[in-house]
């Protein structure tokens, strides 16, 4: 996994925490949801990336 994708979902998985936590205080139930569907997207794409460097070594 290049060093670029690492900051690209940390910074995805950050901003879903955001939201997330921002729904949970103001009672927004979609911001919420929406923060949650970003972090696992983003553990999605890590895991993907961690198969791929798998099948390269």
């Amino acid at each position: 996994m290049s060093t670029d994708d690492k900051i690209e979902n940390t910074g995805e998985k950050a901003k879903g925490a955001i939201k997330e936590g921002v729904g949970k205080l103001t009672g927004n139930k979609r911001l919420e949801n929406e923060g949650r569907t970003d972090q696992a997207k983003s553990d999605a794409k890590q895991a993907g990336e961690h198969l791929k460097d798998a099948f390269k070594h």
